[in-house]
Parts: structure tokens; C-alpha cells; sequence
């Protein structure tokens, strides 16, 4: 199914096996409990198990125009992810206000806002603002728990972006999460729709592998122009220099 168009931007894997689908050219459904009887496709199949040459039964139109009707798993999921990230949300205006109100580096102009968040590999992901920070935030999966996290322990986690570093820690009401910082202090918004904004635009370069790629050139054309601008060196004493040496100019320039 490579360049599925329908639900969930492309995400294949995100269908569940209930789903029922439909297509979008002549509204004609696929339900999994009942199967393509033309395809001889025995009820049970799920839409993504369908054959790669299979086609809507009605127009022919390839699986790439069938679009999410119905999808109790995502359902499910989606229920799950709305209370777990509740009680972060909670959480975190819990501290806003009875913490972090008078302090003076905070943006009161913003409040708590959880924006964006999906299951990733089973686990809730998005974008955690307050008035004082912006993070990505992760929670754990349904059947784990991650209360004993070492706050402050880091861990690099990879997306189609790039790695990220993430710091573990836990609260009361929420438990264990892991959180990579995007913004803090918050100061240069001017307002909850501009961090918004930026926090749903932070979730879908998370998942663009263009974005690696910018990255690299950018670290490229940074190192070239470093290079262009650096003094030349000084003449070598020892045309041969020893391993020391070169490890230690290393450490140096670090």
C-alpha cells in the first residue's frame, strides 16, 4: 500500500484491523467482517492484508482512495491517549499555579496546553505548553510503567527527523514521562495561538525525513564557512606529529 492517500496522512500502520473503509470516488465501503465476496476475500481480512492489485468492487479505484470510515482500535486508542494526557495537563497547571505564577522569567500571556498528541510505537507523544516551557513530552504505553524513572536520567530517542535527547521524570498525578525541551523561557511568544502553532508545526517535522536531510547540509555549510573562517594554523614543528598530539588538539578544540 506505498502511497496510500486516505486517513492518517499516509500512515499505514495506523489502520486498524477493524476498520472499515471507503471509497472516496463511489462511497463504497470495505468492512473486514464481511469480506469481497467478488475477490473472493474471506470475511476477517483486514484492509491492510487486502492483495496489492486489489481495487474498490464497484469503480475499480486502487486501495490507495479508500479513506477511514470507521476504526474502533483507533477509537480505543484515542480515548486512552485523551485521559493519559489529562492528567498531564493537570499536572503541570497544578504547578502553574500554586508555583510558578510570581515567577518573573514565566509568560503569562500563555496557560497549559497539550497540543498534538498521537500514539507513537504505542505511546502517547506531543507537545507539552506552559507558560514557562515548551516540551516534547512522551508517556508510556498501556502496559508500562514507567513510575520508576531516575529524574534526570537521559536517553536519545530516534524519529524520522533526526535523534532527539530525552530527560525521564515523574509526577504525582501523572507518573513517569519523558520530556525533550523545545523552548525555555517562553518569552518571545506573543501569545497561546503563536506557541500553538509552533508546537503542531514541531510535530509534523518530528516525522519528516526532509528534515534530517536540511539538517545535515545545514551542519555541512556551517563547518565549510567555519572552516573559511578560521586562521591558518601554525606552522607543524613535526611534520610527523604523535597520536598524543593529535588527540589532544582534538580536546582542545572541543
Amino acid at each position: 500500500m506505498s502511497g496510500f492517500e486516505g486517513s492518517y496522512l499516509g500512515a499505514n500502520d495506523r489502520i486498524g484491523a477493524l476498520a472499515v473503509m471507503e471509497c472516496k470516488i463511489c462511497w463504497t465501503p470495505y468492512d473486514p467482517a464481511v469480506g469481497d465476496d467478488f475477490r473472493q476475500i474471506l470475511p476477517g481480512t483486514p484492509f491492510s492484508a487486502l492483495p496489492e492489485d486489489w481495487g474498490c468492487p464497484n469503480c475499480g479505484a486502487p486501495k490507495n482512495q479508500f479513506m477511514v470510515l470507521s476504526d474502533p482500535e483507533a477509537e480505543a486508542a484515542s480515548g486512552e491517549v485523551a485521559e493519559r494526557v489529562a492528567r498531564l495537563v493537570s499536572d503541570f497547571e497544578d504547578i502553574w499555579h500554586s508555583r510558578m505564577r510570581d515567577v518573573p522569567l514565566v509568560n503569562k500571556s500563555l496557560h497549559v496546553e497539550a497540543v498534538g498528541f498521537r500514539l507513537h510505537e504505542g505511546r502517547p507523544l506531543g507537545v507539552l505548553v506552559a507558560p514557562w516551557f515548551m516540551n516534547l513530552v512522551m508517556l508510556p504505553g498501556p502496559d508500562e510503567d514507567w513510575s520508576a524513572l531516575t529524574p534526570g536520567a537521559k536517553e536519545q530517542i530516534a524519529f524520522p527527523s533526526g535523534e532527539y535527547e530525552f530527560i525521564h521524570n515523574v509526577r504525582t498525578m501523572g507518573g513517569g514521562y519523558k520530556a525533550c525541551s523545545l523552548f525555555s523561557p517562553m518569552s518571545d511568544f506573543n501569545s497561546q495561538l503563536q506557541a500553538v502553532e509552533v508546537a503542531r508545526a514541531v510535530m509534523l517535522a518530528l516525522f519528516d525525513e526532509g528534515v534530517r536531510a536540511e539538517t545535515d547540509r545545514a551542519a555541512d555549510i556551517r563547518a565549510l564557512r567555519e572552516a573559511e573562517l578560521a586562521p591558518p594554523p601554525p606552522p607543524a614543528l613535526d611534520p610527523e606529529p604523535s597520536r598524543r598530539a593529535v588527540i589532544t588538539a582534538g580536546m582542545a578544540e572541543g
